[in-house]
């Protein structure tokens, strides 16, 4: 059901579902101009962001990753989606939340702030997550929640260049490096069952994870990556957390760490668009760093990205098993 509201959607629609008219270049800039609200009754996805780049090891900025994903989604509101063919909103109540408030001046205090958000959302509503970072530390508190709700140890499906499962063992250190590391070590991903795909960093110690380097990936295509990913995560519940650079820098030059070699854009959108079988418990798309983009190519990867999530939960939904 679409309601019948000229502009602004954000903040004037009524219905969790549908879309409005909207003109692509002005308006509020909620993610796919779904409705700004923290009431999650009858919600079935809720979108928000983690502004948060204290972890960062090399350039900053994925605090605005947020604000510049939103940005980039107009288009993808405008029009039915492809390759899907319908507009998501029909059948899915999706929200944005707005951002995660946390002290950046008390770093200390942020991983469990991160952690209480996540509590807020899933602990009292039904409702998956769809969250945009950051830099990829927020995956660390938002899993701490996942798993909580859902049983640990969760699969874990991750998409990067960068493996983050190099040593630290200091409790309280915000390092977007070795989040994946803490999380093995505190049960709440279980290896054997959790995929990485794109890695094209070395690790001395995977961690017992199983690696779909890029270039095997690049080598071997989209149907075979597909078929090794269920062959290794089955039906446990699985987090999807998606990193930028997991796709070459000539496709996403937005972001902290880049390194060549990596997926383009047809590939990783091919992957994601055949994950809907999966038992899908959160997701996320981070280290999005509009300083360092070009006319926001990265930040429209990974709005679309986020909008083929969206389309899972969709499809979900209307088999009856969301």
């Amino acid at each position: 059901m679409t309601e019948h509201i000229y502009g602004d959607g954000a903040f004037r629609r009524t219905s969790l579902q549908g879309s409005t008219i909207e003109n692509t270049y002005a308006g509020a800039l909620s993610f796919m101009r779904r409705r700004y609200t923290r009431d999650l009754n009858g919600v079935d996805v809720v979108v928000s962001g983690v502004p948060l780049d204290l972890a960062t090891t090399f350039r900053p900025g994925a605090r605005l990753g947020p604000a510049a994903i939103r940005a980039a989604s107009v288009q993808l509101a405008e029009l039915n989606l492809f390759p899907w063919g319908f507009d998501p909103f029909d059948d899915l109540a999706v929200i944005d939340y707005g951002d995660c408030w946390f002290d950046a001046h008390q770093p200390w205090t942020i991983r469990e702030t991160i952690v209480q958000h996540a509590r807020d959302i899933i602990n009292n509503s039904s409702a998956k997550m769809l969250t945009f970072g950051g830099d990829h530390f927020i995956t660390y508190p938002l899993l701490q929640a996942h798993a909580e709700k859902y049983g640990k140890p969760l699969s874990l499906l991750h998409f990067d260049a960068h493996c983050d499962t190099w040593p630290d063992d200091a409790p309280e250190s915000l390092n977007h490096g070795t989040m994946f590391y803490k999380a093995i070590k505190e049960g709440l991903i279980q290896p054997e069952t959790s995929a990485q795909v794109g890695i094209r960093t070395w690790n001395s110690d995977f961690m017992g994870m199983n690696m779909l380097f890029a270039p095997w990936v690049n080598e071997n295509g989209i149907e075979a990556t597909v078929k090794r990913i269920y062959d290794i995560i089955g039906d446990n519940p699985v987090y999807i957390t998606f990193d930028i650079d997991c796709l070459d820098p000539a496709f996403a030059p937005g972001t902290g760490t880049p390194v060549p070699g990596g997926l383009n854009s047809h590939t990783a959108l091919g992957i994601i668009r055949s994950l809907g079988d999966l038992n899908i418990v959160g997701m996320d798309v981070v280290e999005v760093s509009p300083a360092y983009d070009n006319a926001e190519i990265t930040a429209i990867a990974a709005a679309h990205v986020a909008a083929d999530m969206l389309c899972l939960m969709r499809n979900k939904k209307v088999a009856g098993n969301l």
